[in-house]
């Protein structure tokens, strides 16, 4: 399909080769790349990408280009990976060719590597629309290189400390992205330092949002409530919560100076820091500008059950609402949802909401002169897609939220001889607290692996701000991981039993899915950890591919 923006705005791409050569030449070497990478068992997924950045810089924006929908760039602290995976399926479930990297390699090199696996040797991408994850720091790499049409901003949060500097450090870099959007920029409004974002979206930019009810906030604190240190399970009783350990409590741990473990990102390690020296101007934080009648939101969770919850829609996304209109277009639909962990549930509000942003444009574009005047077989399946998906009702959008299903090491169950074998990504505090209050480890065996590659983060503080009381009475059968003498030395200050300790993932492992057979098992671990994890397992199971349209 040739360039044909269908939605307005800027792909990127200006810069490109006009050469047949590149496009011919970038996806042979890129797979060649790939294909030696996986024989030889070297170089990581990401080496492809790294190779071809370097052969070739503009691929990336060029093939980009070939979207006639343009990008959804999703990014923040938590959630990003299976937000990512709800926004895909949800628009390859509502018909459109979705483009997506799948596996959590959100470097730039990343999108690159999944785009080589994607695209024949034509270099053509049969995609309508491109879903991507991007980190924070490459988030910016990104957006100098691709304007995204859409952007989902999810949240802030202390994460790497030792990569990203203060908090705003970050929410600076996703200011970026929110000046580079040219259609839709969607926040959390809860997250002050991500709703005050709207305030560097251009002119041209609709910014939408997506909250919580009132009496749901307490569930889901956000980073200036955890400083605080009200813990999850502390608001979930009504009580506040308080670590065992304070600051002056915490001993101090070498941190790790290994590489990246095998079957890892080798390039991962290498990547470089985010560039922080910017004078990015955030505007400034306004509690009493953040109240609902202030900032409507778009999609809102309203309640939270066991594998259920319940959304409120502003109308339907294919019909605009007046700005200061009344709630009386709103409308409540109750779903089941196949994702684990409550902390999903407002991640699915999160992607309801930037699902609706790209609907609301299709309605404007699908009836269009432009459209109606290609005749060519490929724009006329394209019309009928897009047609298809901007008829689409939140019927159909709620629909398509309960049949989603974890991402890749979020939450994802893996039956190991019989025994639910959950992997729970672990990488700051508020993921880890959110992860134990929403999987109970009563009836079940808890293993925690704690890595501290460059993925994971050099900094494992944060461990300490982090409440593990809730395992007191169960105990932790196995902690492994590069760091899991500093894990057990944690847990130890929480009063928490740990039964055995091995730094050796693989030997770990292997002992941990022999205990009980038939019992559940949770296994909590960092990025590079569960990587590895999941790799292990997939030599025992049968363990699902990552892949979600397109992209897989």
């Amino acid at each position: 399909m040739t360039n044909h923006n269908v939605m307005g705005g800027s792909w990127g791409g200006s810069n490109a080769p006009s050469g047949l050569w590149y496009s011919f030449a970038t996806p042979l070497i890129g797979k060649g790349v790939r294909w030696a990478s996986r024989v030889t068992h070297h170089g990581g997924s990401a080496l492809p990408g790294k190779i071809v950045e370097t052969i070739d810089p503009t691929f990336l924006a060029r093939t980009l280009a070939q979207l006639p929908l343009g990008v959804v760039l999703v990014s923040g602290t938590n959630g990003k990976t299976t937000t990512t995976r709800m926004v895909a399926s949800m628009l390859s479930d509502l018909g459109l060719k979705v483009f997506t990297n799948p596996t959590g390699s959100n470097f730039t090199r990343g999108v690159v590597s999944a785009l080589l696996q994607t695209v024949p040797l034509t270099g053509r991408l049969d995609a309508d629309i491109a879903v991507l994850e991007l980190d924070e720091a490459y988030a910016v790499h990104f957006v100098r290189q691709v304007k995204p049409r859409y952007a989902l901003l999810l949240n802030v949060m202390r994460d790497q400390l030792d990569r990203f500097g203060e908090i705003d450090n970050t929410a600076r870099l996703l200011g970026h992205v929110a000046q580079a959007t040219t259609g839709t920029v969607v926040l959390n409004r809860e997250d002050p330092r991500i709703a005050r974002l709207a305030g560097l979206a251009p002119v041209s930019t609709t910014v939408k949002y997506f909250g919580l009810s009132d009496d749901l906030k307490r569930f889901f604190p956000s980073d200036d409530d955890m400083a605080t240190t009200v813990s999850v399970e502390g608001a979930a009783e009504g009580k506040d919560g308080k670590d065992d350990a304070s600051a002056s409590d915490k001993p101090k741990t070498a941190a790790s100076d290994s590489g990246a473990e095998d079957g890892t990102d080798a390039a991962a390690k290498q990547a470089p820091a985010a560039d922080l020296s910017d004078t990015l101007t955030l505007p400034p934080v306004n509690p009493e500008a953040l109240a609902i009648a202030t900032l409507p939101a778009d999609v809102t969770l309203t309640e939270v059950g066991d594998h259920a919850a319940t959304f409120r829609l502003s109308g339907e996304p294919g019909k605009p609402v007046r700005p200061g209109a009344s709630d009386n277009t709103a409308i409540e639909r109750h779903t089941k949802v196949r994702l684990e962990g409550v902390y999903n549930l407002f991640n699915a509000a999160a992607a309801l909401a930037v699902v609706r942003a790209v609907i609301r444009d299709a309605n404007r574009v699908a009836g269009s002169a432009m459209l109606k005047s290609m005749t060519s077989p490929k724009f006329q399946a394209f019309r009928a897609r897009l047609q298809r998906f901007a008829d689409a009702k939140s019927d159909d959008l709620i629909a398509a939220v309960s049949r989603v299903t974890p991402a890749f090491g979020r939450g994802e169950v893996i039956d190991v001889n019989g025994s639910p074998t959950e992997l729970l990504l672990v990488k700051n505090p508020m993921g880890f607290r959110l992860s134990l209050a929403s999987f109970p480890p009563e009836g079940a065996d808890t293993m925690i692996v704690i890595n501290d590659e460059y993925a994971d983060g050099r900094d494992m503080s944060w461990l300490w701000d982090v409440d593990f009381t809730s395992l007191k009475e169960t105990g932790v059968a196995q902690v492994s991981g590069v760091r899991a003498w500093d894990m057990a030395l944690r847990l130890g200050y929480d009063q928490v039993k740990v039964e055995e300790v091995d730094p050796d993932i693989d030997a770990a492992l292997a002992a941990f899915v022999k205990r009980n057979p038939g019992h559940s098992k949770h296994i909590y671990c960092t990025y590079t950890a569960m990587l590895k994890v999941r790799a292990a397992l997939g030599r025992i199971a049968n363990v699902a591919d990552a892949g979600v349209g397109t992209g897989k």
